[in-house]
């Protein structure tokens, strides 16, 4: 249910087009006749392409000229690299630096868009144990909180310059292609999968496909704004999305990872892997979204088909 959609042809500009989330939402947009720019650290190759350099704070606004929407998914990836001082700089600046960048130019311009969605991620909340939280929750205590705090922050002069602002905080994309299952998949296809830790930590997870069809809501429907979560209806814990993948792979899941070996082998990443965080989507229900893939199985499927 959207109360305004935009336009077939709108011209809609996408940085972080070349990722898991944006890739797939830049051909979902193309596929219905939009006009899809995307923002890219090299000279541009063609008039859908906009020149940026988020690290400096610089963009060619011109290229906005015209866009009825700006989407924001860039950022380093937070998973796959040890988290040393210097690669967790990246990940903040990555993700505040790019943002105070977009929004800028975002207000910079004589008509601005008709939204700014901005990427958020669920690690705002913390570790929440086994406690549900929504988009009502104060941010939580240590590095992606405070990461997803300054993230979201840096879109304030697209939000003093009366742009509706929407924050999708996204949580453990189900995907072959990318994020944590791009790793997982092989692992359980191969036999080696089981749970981490003791199994007992919430996974907020979301299928791809909902993940697009998400983000494509939230740019329509005029009444979202500020934070919305982007996680499936039923988070479970870590054990039950390992018993659901022995189910669909046809795999037994009998290993464990001990928390010391994770916290060894993964250092502060661990913590994010070892964390609960148990994140409805309140917000995303209450405006009429419906998910394709609600259950931990019907978005494993998906990923594998």
């Amino acid at each position: 249910m959207s109360d305004s959609p935009l336009p077939p042809g709108s011209r809609i500009v996408i940085a972080g087009a070349s990722g898991l989330i944006g890739s797939a939402l830049a051909r979902s947009l193309s596929a219905e006749g939009h006009e899809v720019v995307r923002l890219v650290r090299r000279e541009p190759r063609s008039p859908h392409e906009v020149r940026w350099d988020p690290q400096r704070q610089r963009i060619d606004a011109v290229g906005l000229i015209g866009c009825a929407a700006v989407v924001n998914l860039a950022g380093a990836p937070v998973a796959g690299r040890p988290w040393t001082r210097a690669y967790k700089r990246m990940i903040r600046d990555s993700r505040v630096l790019g943002t105070a960048t977009l929004a800028e130019a975002v207000a910079s311009l004589d008509e601005p868009p008709r939204v700014f969605v901005n990427g958020s991620a669920i690690g705002f909340y913390g570790d929440t144990d086994d406690r549900a939280v929504d988009e009502s929750a104060p941010p939580g205590a240590g590095f992606l909180p405070s990461v997803c705090v300054e993230w979201e922050e840096a879109a304030a002069p697209a939000q003093e310059a009366g742009v509706r602002t929407v924050f999708p905080r996204t949580g453990l994309v189900v995907a072959r292609e990318g994020g944590a299952w791009a790793r997982l998949i092989p692992l359980f296809r191969a036999g080696l999968g089981g749970r981490m830790g003791n199994g007992r930590q919430y996974w907020s997870y979301i299928a791809l496909h909902d993940e697009v069809a998400a983000i494509r809501h939230v740019l329509d429907t005029e009444s979202l704004s500020g934070p919305v979560n982007l996680t499936a209806p039923d988070p479970l814990t870590n054990g039950e999305i390992t018993d659901a993948m022995g189910r669909v792979l046809h795999r037994p899941t009998l290993l464990t990872a001990p928390a010391p070996l994770l916290r060894l082998a993964l250092g502060d990443m661990a913590e994010d892997v070892l964390g609960s965080q148990r994140v409805l989507p309140t917000r995303l229900l209450e405006s009429g979204f419906a998910f394709a893939f609600p259950s931990i199985e019907g978005a494993l499927r998906a990923a594998l088909g």
